[in-house]
C-alpha cells in the first residue's frame, strides 16, 4: 500500500509541476513577448522625435539599425497612403508596392500602435512589424525584427524550468514518501490491534492520529470488537445455561420416572399383596406423572415464549375477574399455611392472551405464598399506571440473598434446593414469568431482603 500511495501521489505531483511549468513558461514567454514589442514602441518614439524631414530620408533610415544597436532590425517610411518612402534593407524601393493593406499600418491609421506577425516578402523570413503614426510628420514608421517564436524563449527559459523542476520533484519524492509513510503506518498499527481479537481478552490500544478518517478506522474496529466480546460472553453464558437446562431438565424427569419405575417394580414382583398399599402406589405414581406433565408444559411454554413461533390468541383480558379466579385455586394452600391475603386492586382490561396472563399471576402469587411464613401476609396491588398494567405481589416470607436475586429467573435456578423439594414446583415459574414479560415488552423487578419478605413488581402495555 506504501508504494501505491507513493507512486499515486508522485503520479499527481508530476501532473501538477508539469502544467505549472507549461504554463510558467508559456506565461513568460508572453512577457518578454510584449517586452520587446513594448521595447519597439520605444524606438519608434525616439526615432519620430529625431527624424529631420530636411534631410535624405533613406539615410537616416539605413543609419538606424547601428544607432539601436541591432543589425537585425529593419526599418521603415510609409505614407499614409500606403507609399513606402525608405526602407533600411531595400535600396530601390521603388520595387516595394503600396503597403495600406497591411494590417499593422491599418492600425496605426486608426491612431493605434500597430503589430503583426506574417511572412515578408521581400526578406522571405518572418518578421514582427510594430508601427507607430507620426503626427508631427503626417507618416507611419514601421519597424521591424525577425521573429523567432515564443519557442526560443522556451530554449532560454528551458534550463531554470528543468533546474527548477528537479528541485521540485526531489522535494515532491520528500513529501509524497512522507505521507506514504503517515498513511500506510497507522493502517499497519490499527491491522496489528486488529489481530489482538483472536486472543481470549484483549486489549486495543489505539494511538491519535493525524487524520481523522484513520481515528474513525481505530474507533470502529475498538467498538466492534467489544461488541464481538459482548456477542462471544452473551454466547457462552447462553451456552452454560443451555448446558445447565438439559442437565437440570434431565435430572427432574430422571427422579419421578425413577420413583415410578419403582413402584412399578414392587407390584409386579408380587410383594405388595395389600390393596389399600397397591392403592397408595397407584396414586404416588399417578402424582409423579402430572409433576412430569407439569414439568414438560412449562418447558414447552418457555420454548415458545423464547421463539415466539406458537400462534397466540390475544383478546380483552379482564384482569380482576382473572385474579379473582387465581386466588380461588390457591385458597386452600394459604389457609393450610395460615397466610392471609390481602388486595389493593382497581379494574383493569388489558389487550393480551389470558392463558399467559394466569400464568403470570398463577406463578408470582404461587410462589408468595409458598415462601411465606406461618401467620404471613400476601399483599397483591393491580391499577393501570402511566398506559400500563402495574402488578404487584409482596409477601412477609423468608426473603431471597443478594446473591441469588440475579439468578431466580434462570431456569431451575433454586435458592434454597432443600425447601423447594418440600414445597413442590417445577423451578421454572420465575422463568416462565420473565419470559411473558419480555414476550409483552414489559418489566420486572424485584426486592427482597432475607427474613423480611419480597416483592415482584410487573409493568406491561395495555396493548402490545
Amino acid at each position: 500500500m506504501k508504494k501505491a500511495v507513493f507512486w499515486k501521489c508522485m503520479i499527481v505531483l508530476f501532473v501538477a509541476l508539469s502544467l505549472s511549468s507549461a504554463i510558467s513558461c508559456f506565461m513568460i514567454s508572453r512577457i518578454l513577448m510584449e517586452n520587446t514589442e513594448e521595447h519597439m514602441q520605444y524606438v519608434l518614439r525616439f526615432w519620430d522625435a529625431s527624424l529631420d524631414m530636411n534631410r535624405d530620408l533613406q539615410e537616416q533610415v539605413e543609419a538606424l539599425p547601428q544607432v539601436v544597436s541591432n543589425e537585425k532590425a529593419r526599418f521603415t517610411i510609409i505614407g499614409l497612403d500606403g507609399t513606402v518612402y525608405a526602407d533600411s534593407e531595400v535600396e530601390d524601393i521603388s520595387s516595394m508596392y503600396d503597403h495600406s493593406d497591411r494590417d499593422e499600418v491599418q492600425e496605426a491609421l486608426e491612431g493605434e500602435d500597430g503589430v503583426a506577425v506574417r511572412r515578408s516578402d521581400t526578406l522571405d523570413i518572418s518578421m514582427l512589424y510594430v508601427t507607430h503614426y507620426s503626427q508631427n510628420h503626417q507618416l507611419i514608421l514601421r519597424v521591424a525584427i525577425p521573429f523567432i517564436g515564443l519557442g526560443v524563449y522556451v530554449k532560454l527559459l528551458l534550463p531554470s524550468i528543468l533546474v527548477s523542476f528537479a528541485i521540485s520533484t526531489l522535494i515532491a519524492i520528500s513529501l509524497a514518501a512522507r505521507f506514504a509513510k503517515t498513511v500506510s503506518l497507522p493502517l499497519k498499527e490499527i491491522s496489528r490491534e486488529i489481530q489482538k481479537i483472536q486472543e481470549a481478552s484483549p486489549e486495543f490500544n489505539y494511538k491519535e492520529y493525524p487524520y481523522p478518517e484513520l481515528n474513525i478506522i481505530a474507533e470502529t474496529t475498538a467498538n466492534m470488537s467489544k461488541e464481538i466480546q459482548s456477542s462471544i460472553q452473551k454466547l457462552e453464558k447462553e451456552r452454560t445455561i443451555r448446558q445447565e437446562f438439559f442437565s437440570n431438565a434431565s435430572h427432574e424427569l430422571k427422579t419421578p420416572l425413577t420413583s415410578v419405575r419403582g413402584y412399578i417394580e414392587l407390584m409386579e414382583s408380587g410383594i405388595v399383596t395389600n390393596e389399600a398399599q397397591k392403592e397408595e402406589f397407584f396414586q404416588r405414581i399417578k402424582k409423579e406423572t402430572e409433576n412430569m406433565t407439569h414439568l414438560i408444559n412449562d418447558i414447552l411454554m418457555i420454548s415458545r415464549l423464547e421463539t415466539k413461533e406458537a400462534e397466540v390468541v390475544f383478546s380483552e383480558v379482564r384482569m380482576y375477574p382473572l385474579l379473582e379466579d387465581v386466588l380461588a385455586s390457591f385458597e386452600t394452600m394459604a389457609k393450610s399455611m395460615d397466610v392471609t391475603i390481602k388486595l389493593d386492586c382497581k379494574p383493569v382490561c388489558i389487550y393480551a392472551n389470558l392463558q399467559q396472563m394466569q400464568e403470570l399471576l398463577n406463578n408470582l402469587i404461587g410462589n408468595a405464598i409458598k415462601y411465606n411464613r406461618p401467620g404471613g401476609t400476601v399483599t397483591i396491588k393491580m391499577e393501570e399506571y402511566q398506559k400500563k398494567l402495574y402488578f404487584s405481589v409482596s409477601d412477609t416470607g423468608v426473603g431471597i440473598p443478594k446473591e441469588s436475586l440475579d439468578r431466580i429467573f434462570e431456569r431451575f435456578y433454586r435458592v434454597d434446593k432443600g425447601r423447594n423439594k418440600k414445597v413442590g414446583g417445577t423451578g421454572l415459574g420465575l422463568s416462565i414469568v420473565k419470559h411473558i414479560v419480555q414476550f409483552y415488552n414489559g418489566q420486572i423487578q424485584v426486592k427482597s431482603v432475607v427474613g423480611k419478605g419480597s416483592i415482584f413488581e410487573v409493568w406491561i402495555p395495555m396493548n402490545k
